[in-house]
């Protein structure tokens, strides 16, 4: 997949993806520092592999630091966010990615821990390093996005009330965040292939992703969705802050 974004068009532009050692936000960090921005590889405990992406950006002439945060403990984030201010003074881009859920042997409300308190948590503690201008990406899929008004299936359903709720919460801080000049956009994807999320769905709800693809036409791999959200975070924003990426006819319509 080409990198949706000019070289040197993010040229002094200081960026964190949350869950960015692999995955979607991997794809997406290398997009942003292959287009010159500064980025922080923020990981849970994929230290070596963090660590590798850093390498490899910066051997193709980028500029990463790796820090490590569990999101759902918010000293660990603060910790991250002083890391941050010390190396760079400041945030320009923040994406956040990380999500989860579908995890064995994590707490019962695991899900509603990391998808709403811990994004709210995260952007709030952000927001000292966020100026005028900066951008803040929240990444979402459609089956969470539109989960008021179209059923999912039962073994994602935790996950996707949970991250429907973070969407609902981080949108209740536009107010502020647009007094502050901080600009705000919701990427919504459907089932992506290639991800752990789909993955476990797949092992769950055997023959679930290959009935996805059927009803949508098709699906987006990684390195094309991290393109998008990418691009999200330089293109204008709609009106209603949501950039959906893919077929929604599938899904009935959410009133904002």
């Amino acid at each position: 997949m080409a990198n949706p974004l000019s070289p040197g068009s993010l040229t002094g532009k200081r960026a964190l993806v949350t869950g960015s050692s692999r995955g979607i936000g991997a794809d997406t960090a290398q997009y942003l520092a292959e287009a010159g921005a500064s980025v922080v590889i923020n990981y849970r405990n994929k230290e070596a592999r963090a660590l590798k992406l850093v390498d490899s950006i910066v051997e193709s002439g980028g500029t990463a630091i790796a820090v490590g945060a569990d999101l759902t403990d918010p000293e660990s984030v603060a910790a991250m966010f002083r890391t941050v201010a010390d190396a760079w003074g400041g945030l320009d881009i923040l994406v956040l990615n990380a999500s989860g859920g579908m995890e064995s042997g994590m707490a019962e409300d695991y899900a509603m821990q990391l998808n709403r308190d811990a994004q709210v948590n995260t952007l709030t503690a952000a927001l000292p390093l966020l100026g005028d201008g900066a951008r803040v990406v929240f990444v979402t899929s459609h089956q969470a996005h539109f989960i008021r008004t179209t059923p999912t299936m039962p073994e994602y359903e935790a996950v996707a009330l949970s991250k429907r709720a973070g969407e609902d919460a981080l949108r209740e801080l536009l107010p502020s965040l647009t007094e502050k000049g901080v600009e705000f956009v919701v990427v919504s994807g459907d089932m992506i292939e290639g991800t752990i999320t789909a993955t476990l769905l797949n092992r769950l709800n055997p023959g679930a992703i290959d009935a996805r693809k059927e009803a949508a036409g098709r699906l987006y791999n990684v390195s094309e969705f991290a393109a998008e959200v990418a691009s999200a975070v330089v293109d204008p924003i709609p009106a209603d802050h949501t950039r959906l990426v893919g077929d929604v006819s599938s899904f009935t319509p959410v009133v904002e």
